[in-house]
């Protein structure tokens, strides 16, 4: 299968104009996200979602759920390593030509059970076990069930100093 220049371009613009629109940023370097997106065409031509380019997919959507792009693991990636694992999305100081990406660990638990969609989810009450922290953005609301609060609220763009351990 080989990706057009016009796929490739077309999801680059979607990719940039809900990165832009939700407070995150693409790679500035375009030849390599260029070819980073032609990757997620590929994936999404062979597989029928977008698994991140940079990992072995199982091409089972249920099996990838993880790692579909946006990945489960970026937002934690670019706050403590400035990137996501593919360098697809980066820190405002990268996009900016402040800092440079490097590479980083895979998050991405090697063992099946122990990833985020094979993990046990109870129900909401306050007293039950969930997987992660649900945060709670006190600017407008927003909840966001995972390690540490969202850098940018997606909503409203707060930071995530605006952000309460909600559960």
């Amino acid at each position: 299968m080989t990706n057009t220049k016009e796929e490739v371009e077309a999801l680059f613009n979607k990719l940039d104009a809900d990165a832009r629109k939700n407070g995150y940023f693409l790679n500035p370097d375009t030849p390599f996200t260029m070819e980073l997106i032609e990757g997620l065409v590929e994936n999404e031509k062979r597989f029928g979602h977008q698994a991140c380019p940079c990992r072995l997919a199982d091409g089972v959507k249920e099996e990838d759920l993880d790692i579909i792009c946006p990945c489960d693991y970026r937002d934690a990636d670019i706050e403590n390593f400035g990137a996501c694992y593919c360098a697809l999305y980066v820190s405002k100081d990268i996009a900016e030509g402040k800092a440079q990406a490097e590479p980083l660990p895979d998050r991405r638990p090697t063992k099946r059970d122990e990833r985020p969609q094979f993990q046990e989810q109870t129900g909401g009450a306050p007293d039950s076990k969930l997987s992660h922290p649900v945060w709670r953005c006190r600017v407008c609301g927003y909840l966001a069930a995972r390690d540490e609060p969202p850098g940018v609220c997606p909503i409203c763009k707060a930071t995530k100093e605006r952000f309460d351990r909600f559960m």
